[in-house]
């Protein structure tokens, strides 16, 4: 997956994200659109730690096409 297919992938996933907010305020979300913002969210997280990865394999002079997509509990495992 190169930078350009993230970045629409990222777009997507924004987009989604922002038509459930729509459709949420107010209290208007169900079970379901609150469970989908969950994901997406983590997605989200998942898709960033992927083009930090790439880039510090760019910076190192280290092909960034050996980054990997961690899965979820590896990325949401991050401590700030």
């Amino acid at each position: 997956m190169n930078d350009a297919s993230i970045h629409q992938s990222i777009e997507a996933l924004v987009a989604e994200e922002h038509e459930l907010w729509k459709r949420g305020e107010g209290g208007g979300l169900d079970p379901a659109g609150r469970a989908r913002l969950a994901e997406i969210t983590v997605q989200l997280d998942r898709f960033y730690d992927l083009l930090h990865q790439r880039q510090g394999l760019r910076d190192a002079g280290s092909n960034p096409d050996r980054a990997k997509m961690r899965d979820a509990k590896t990325v949401e495992g991050y401590v700030e």
